[in-house]
């Protein structure tokens, strides 16, 4: 039991609701509450853009939720001209339940499909980009319902590699539930595929990334490296 607890506020340390912008005046989200395979009800934020070239869904990591990412959403959107939906999993921000791998799974796909519907398009459409644990629930996603590109930032090869690497004195590949197999998750998809990593990220280290996007079966994908950024630094604007 106690190993039990100790990997889910490893896996999952989730922050204060209090923190982050609830209200960013310049972004002016849409509250949507929607629900999960398990109808967990789920929050997000619904940001449209008007004449969108793209749509997407974006998975964010571990340590944050929504009322985080308003810089996210507004970079997207000044560059990629997209709608934007970013949701909390279950357990984070104002979302219901508490988190565990096939919840979390479960709600990047439930995110998928509401913005499909919501936007009249079918889930394969939809644009998948998540950053560090995001981007394991993103592939996750990808794998079950297609999508249009699948983007993901400081990610790694499995939860229990980057676990091992955090952790070389524990058996942590033998005990965690919480596994993230993008590895295995990732030949299911043959879309475009663009991966972006920091070459002094601690957390996830390099040769993660690239064991995960050689894994990979897209004839079209890209790996991009952020010179010397560590695992929470800001993307550059490139």
């Amino acid at each position: 039991m106690l190993i039990r607890i100790i990997e889910r506020s490893l896996v999952y340390p989730r922050p204060s609701r209090e923190r982050g912008d609830w209200r960013p005046r310049w972004l002016r989200p849409q509250n949507v509450w929607f629900r999960s395979a398990d109808n967990t009800k789920l929050h997000g934020w619904y940001v449209p853009y008007q004449d969108a070239r793209r749509l997407i869904v974006y998975s964010h990591g571990n340590r944050e939720h929504v009322a985080d990412q308003a810089s996210v959403v507004t970079r997207l959107q000044q560059h990629l001209q997209a709608t934007v939906f970013l949701y909390d999993y279950r357990g984070y921000g104002r979302s219901r339940g508490n988190p565990v791998e096939r919840g979390c799974v479960a709600d990047g796909m439930a995110a998928q499909r509401w913005l499909a519907e919501r936007e009249g398009v079918h889930p394969e459409d939809i644009i998948l980009m998540g950053r560090s644990l995001g981007g394991g629930v993103s592939i996750a996603a990808a794998a079950e319902q297609g999508a249009r590109a699948l983007v993901v930032e400081a990610t790694f090869s499995r939860m229990t590699d980057a676990a091992a690497h955090r952790f070389p004195y524990l058996p942590v590949r033998l005990v965690m539930r919480n596994r993230y197999n993008s590895m295995r998750r990732i030949k299911k998809f043959t879309g475009p595929f663009f991966q972006s990593h920091g070459t002094d990220d601690e957390v996830v280290p390099m040769w993660m990334a690239r064991k995960l996007f050689d894994a990979s079966p897209s004839r079209m994908k890209q790996f991009y490296e952020v010179n010397f950024a560590r695992h929470n630094d800001t993307p550059p604007p490139a």
